[in-house]
């Protein structure tokens, strides 16, 4: 089984709800790396009304973490991002620099509220492109809108916007229904990135080689390599899928 690139993870300590703390984050990435994960983007949520770390922070977060994997002997590189949950304020927050995109590329995470209608998230997709960034959709299967007519995420991805699952998702951890949609993309190649938003190194651990060795098993070896490594490296290179 080949390596793995995680783009949505919460395991930079102590800024969200993800990781509490530098020992919890050594713990998940000593699971990361010992299931193939060689580079990670830790991606904190960046939410109006909340304390967001700037960018700056967010590199010497990065920094420190790293460093202490390093000591620890954890061999993983890591990168900076945001998972963006869409307000009116995105826009200008984009524009100004306050938001770190995915890796310091053109890509950028982006979650909405699971009730979001689909012409919210249609119409959001369009304004993060107008202002020359390449979207992300953040588990896309968290929509309900979209959940329930599938074919919308054909109108996403014809728009060039990029599609994430939760590994957690795809091995049945939310319901059969979820699990079915999820599947269901994968069958179809409608899945562009998979990863962990690993929030702790208990129930949500950054495990992803079992839901790789399913992707190989049941949708080919190549569209795992495309969907576990090749997309993400395109986003660490700054390159277009």
């Amino acid at each position: 089984m080949g390596p793995c690139i995680d783009i949505h993870s919460h395991i930079m300590p102590g800024v969200d709800d993800g990781s509490p703390d530098m020992k919890t984050s050594l713990e998940m990435l000593k699971i990361a790396v010992s299931e193939g994960t060689e580079n990670i983007i830790l991606t904190p949520h960046h939410k109006p009304m909340h304390r967001n770390l700037t960018p700056e922070k967010m590199k010497a977060h990065r920094d420190n973490l790293q460093q202490a994997a390093n000591d620890a002997g954890i061999k993983v590189r890591l990168f900076t991002g945001n998972e963006i949950y869409y307000s009116d304020e995105t826009m200008d927050e984009l524009e100004q620099g306050y938001i770190c995109p995915l890796a310091s590329s053109e890509y950028v995470l982006i979650e909405f509220h699971p009730t979001d209608s689909f012409a919210n998230i249609r119409n959001a997709i369009y304004k993060v492109q107008f202002v020359g960034y390449i979207p992300v959709l953040a588990h896309v299967e968290r929509y309900a809108d979209i959940v329930e007519h599938s074919e919308y995420v054909d109108e996403l991805i014809k728009m060039g916007c990029y599609i994430q699952e939760n590994a957690s998702s795809i091995m049945g951890k939310y319901g059969f229904g979820i699990k079915h949609f999820t599947r269901k993309l994968l069958k179809e190649g409608k899945v562009h990135f998979v990863a962990t938003d690993a929030h702790d190194s208990q129930k949500r651990a950054p495990h992803l080689a079992e839901c790789r060795k399913l992707v190989e098993n049941k949708y080919g070896v190549g569209y795992a390599n495309e969907i576990f490594f090749n997309n993400p490296l395109h986003i660490l290179k700054h390159q277009k899928l």
